[in-house]
């Protein structure tokens, strides 16, 4: 173990502008939401999206939890998603008495295999929910042909993705509704937030109901109606003008957070190519016509023995990593509330037992960079 000091696996970016717009946000006294910085932030938002359509809201579980209402989903629906996520992406639909039906992932992107979505639907399937892991784009020509087949709404859970593409198309513009995440482990971030982007004008006003607790309050405040009520369920998934300042910031510095995360997943990926391949690990796999945000960078270690190991070792060489997510399939709550399509999830339970993230984030410096290499290389997994 070394003297330096530790680097951690996380650490947000301060934009330039970021403390200057939370005191003007503070100083204007429009601290609640739908404020100017509310607004700066959407549009940005979806200039960066490309989506037709872009509500904020306090997180992306929130986002997602939207999207179920706007569903109309009611107990005994399923929807399609894959085990390995979020507990979030689950909890959003069976808060609303709909099945998640968890499908296994494919081995190299460890994204919801596309093979296996059209045989787990069922005449109670209404939706089919992707989860863009680490930014790398799902198959969303095939995962789009399956839905409109099925007559299936398609959402996409983008937390990982803003700003990466497939096929030259941003990701959360092929869904008819895509959540986004600004917490504080995302690429750009205001502690905790989120947005719902919606691709189908015949949702957006509702979802405007939705996110104002069911009220038409948005429509009062703009003069379209002498007086607000409500109108449908809904809940308070507004965020406050003040994160929206953060927000702002940080959208406004994204092609530079971009620009230094790409730095070092190159590095990681290039340094650490002839380590991963004597030693039976696998890397990040980035198919033709994916264009990825760098929002992690893992590796797949042979069992679960050598995930422990390395992130052991990297601990007593001042290094901080993490595994990742376990499978929702097996998990206590999923096995209560969802059901595991056929033929179970094998490659997600292995891939959950090999998992490890290195450190990533904008403000990572080229000698961290090569101190996290060189602790993992001197890594023996054997």
């Amino acid at each position: 173990m070394t003297d330096l000091a530790t680097i951690p696996f996380n650490h947000p970016h301060l934009a330039a502008n970021e403390l200057g717009y939370l005191a003007e946000a503070v100083r204007g006294g429009l601290t609640s939401g739908d404020g100017p910085f509310t607004r700066r932030a959407t549009a940005l938002l979806r200039e960066t999206t490309g989506a037709r359509r872009a509500l904020l809201t306090t997180s992306c579980t929130h986002a997602l939890e939207m999207s179920a209402i706007l569903l109309g989903l009611r107990p005994g629906d399923e929807v399609i998603m894959p085990s390995f996520t979020f507990v979030s992406t689950a909890n959003a639909y069976a808060l609303r008495g709909a099945v998640p039906v968890f499908a296994d992932c494919r081995q190299d992107t460890l994204n919801l295999d596309e093979r296996l979505v059209e045989a787990a639907v069922t005449e109670r399937t209404r939706a089919i929910v992707v989860v863009h892991y680490a930014g790398v784009a799902c198959a969303m020509d095939v995962l789009c042909a399956v839905a409109d087949r099925h007559g299936l709404a398609l959402i996409e859970d983008n937390a990982h993705g803003l700003g990466a593409s497939y096929r030259g198309r941003p990701l959360g513009s092929f869904g008819v509704m895509a959540a986004q995440s600004f917490h504080v482990t995302k690429n750009v971030q205001c502690g905790e937030g989120g947005a719902l982007l919606l691709n189908d004008d015949g949702l957006a006003s509702r979802a405007e109901i939705v996110r104002e607790k069911g009220t038409d309050r948005s429509r009062f405040f703009r003069g379209q109606v002498d007086r607000y009520r409500w109108v449908e369920i809904g809940s308070s998934y507004l965020p406050s003008d003040v994160l929206a300042a953060q927000l702002t910031a940080q959208l406004e510095a994204f092609d530079a957070i971009q620009l230094r995360r790409h730095r070092v997943w190159r590095r990681y990926h290039e340094e650490l190519a002839d380590w991963a391949a004597g030693h039976g690990v696998a890397q990040p796999a980035v198919p033709d016509g994916c264009a990825h945000p760098a929002h992690l960078y893992y590796l797949l270690l042979p069992d679960l023995r050598g995930r422990q190991g390395l992130i052991a070792h990297l601990a007593a060489e001042g290094v901080r990593a993490a595994f990742h997510y376990q499978p929702l399939h097996a998990a206590p709550a999923g096995l209560r509330y969802g059901r595991t399509a056929e033929g179970g999830c094998p490659v997600t339970e292995q891939v959950a037992d090999r998992l490890v993230r290195l450190p990533l984030f904008a403000d990572l410096t080229d000698a961290d960079v090569t101190r996290v290499v060189e602790a993992v290389r001197s890594y023996d997994p054997a």
